[in-house]
């Protein structure tokens, strides 16, 4: 019943978001004179209120490089709906729609689609494996052919591990719930968790894949019966984030997530990249696009800084105290 009525709360924020985004994407790049660039933006997920968190991101990175929605630039929004089956004739869309500039954000499947639409039209996307491992560009400092984008790297698993267990040091028996959806960034967190709980005296890792919500229903029912001692969530779609946070609680266990917007709906702590700036950044690469800058000649932005968000209330829910060095760490105590 709780979790009916945030998935509601939850509704009423998306149906604004998707009123916003209507007001500032298909209808606002109509409205423009032709010579106003129109921005494509192909997001995998669904317009909820961490999409809207994104997309004031993203604009304030346009505005920082001259463009203002509405003004001298136009933006039409894409939903994948969290079905990668779409992305394809979404970038098709996009690509007979003449955009400027194809914004393919949420790993490399929405760039991928992007990119066997048009060899053309520049692309600037997001990733959080290694760009170039991936094929999507030749190399970080001079990427070549029509793609660009943020990479922030992954290096932060092993770390926010430690962090977990500084936070719950009995966590031995740890479930780590992947998203197959994301197989790459899936295999590689794993690997990660895995060389990092090796170093670890006692630390056992068990994986549990799930991608919808019924996946993460069951995920949680097995955890009833197996109980771990912590949970490390890896790279899921932020639509999840309610429902992870929630179960976590419910449950009670402690549970470590990739990025704030878990942390904000509830969950007990993050360690990663900030995406609010990495859509900041995003913003700014389009920006210099527009004015110019060929695709090829712009290096890929590297994000080398990770935020630590703990929500104290969370905590004291889970029975848990916080240690004074971990919140000496954090960049924010969430209440």
């Amino acid at each position: 019943m709780q979790f009916d009525r945030l998935r509601r709360r939850d509704f009423i924020t998306l149906a604004g978001a998707t009123a916003t985004s209507s007001l500032y994407g298909p209808l606002a790049a109509r409205a423009q004179p032709a010579t106003v660039p129109v921005i494509g933006f192909l997001d995998p997920t669904s317009p909820d209120a961490a999409a809207a968190d994104r997309l004031r991101a993203f604009r304030q990175g346009l505005r920082e490089s001259g463009f203002v929605e509405g003004e001298n630039v136009a933006i039409e929004l894409r939903w994948a709906e969290n079905r990668p089956d779409r992305l394809s004739a979404l970038a098709a869309g996009l690509v007979r729609r003449q955009v400027a500039v194809i914004v393919a954000i949420g790993g490399s499947t929405p760039a991928f689609a992007a990119k066997a639409e048009t060899s053309t039209i520049p692309i600037v996307f997001t990733a959080a494996q290694d760009p170039v491992k991936l094929g999507l560009v030749t190399s970080l400092g001079r990427p070549g052919a029509n793609l660009t984008g943020v990479y922030f790297p992954p290096e932060s698993s092993a770390r926010r591990l430690e962090l977990l267990r500084e936070l719950v040091p009995t966590a031995n028996n740890l479930a780590v719930l992947l998203d197959p959806a994301n197989a790459a960034n899936a295999a590689a967190t794993l690997k990660e968790v895995e060389t990092a709980a090796a170093r670890m005296r006692g630390v056992q890792v068990k994986a549990v894949n799930a991608s919808s919500a019924r996946d993460v229903d069951a995920a949680f029912a097995g955890f009833a019966r197996e109980r771990p001692d912590a949970l490390f969530v890896g790279a899921f779609a932020t639509d999840r984030r309610v429902q992870l946070a929630l179960l976590s609680v419910l449950h009670k266990i402690p549970a470590s997530y990739p990025w704030r917007d878990f942390v904000d709906a509830g969950g007990l702590m993050s360690y990663g990249a900030s995406l609010k700036e990495a859509f900041r950044q995003v913003g700014v690469s389009v920006g210099r696009i527009l004015k110019g800058t060929k695709p090829a000649e712009l290096p890929v932005a590297q994000l080398n800084k990770y935020e630590l968000i703990i929500n104290a209330s969370t905590a004291r829910m889970l029975g848990l105290t916080v240690p004074p060095s971990l919140l000496a760490l954090a960049d924010e105590v969430v209440e």
